[in-house]
């Protein structure tokens, strides 16, 4: 298991990341982090009872550009439990990039149960092991609207730092 520290503005949560069960998203998610990526960018979704959503934008709602997609690997028989992170992704199965969420409850309808479409599902590539306090906190910021985006904090909540751990 490789380990991840998030320092954000409103606290530090601490990941570990399941890279026998999801290689490539978790060498993805090490990448960006290794390259100072999540640096600066902000949660910039956040919907209470669900997920915060992180990893792509910065404080002016600027999207950075990112690597390829990779392969979906949701496949892998983790489940969106709550506390786990899974990278976000657009319709298509093979489009996440930089982006991830992490689960406020159990999301077991983006779960992977069939390979189609609709069925892929979102791809659990670890969990929270400290900090949920920090995630419930974030989770319950005052959100609103900025240009085309719903759920973004009014109060930006920035991703100061992730820091990949030697394991």
């Amino acid at each position: 298991m490789k380990k991840a520290i998030m320092e954000t503005s409103m606290g530090t949560i601490s990941l570990e990341l399941d890279e026998e069960k999801a290689p490539a998203t978790v060498e993805n998610f090490c990448r960006y982090a290794s390259e100072g990526f999540y640096d600066g960018t902000i949660f910039h979704r956040v919907i209470d009872t669900f997920m915060i959503q992180g990893g792509g934008f910065t404080k002016e709602m600027n999207q950075k550009d990112t690597y390829e997609p990779i392969r979906i690997e949701s496949m892998n028989g983790l489940k969106n439990l709550r506390g786990t992170i899974a990278m976000a992704r657009t319709m298509i199965p093979d489009s996440a990039t930089s982006q991830f969420f992490i689960n406020l409850v159990d999301n077991d309808f983006l779960d992977f149960t069939a390979p189609t479409a609709q069925g892929y599902g979102y791809a659990v590539f670890g969990r929270v092991t400290d900090g949920m306090e920090v995630v419930d906190r974030i989770a319950k910021v005052r959100t609103g609207f900025s240009g085309p985006h719903q759920n973004v904090p009014e109060v930006p909540v920035v991703i100061k730092k992730v820091t990949m751990l030697d394991a």
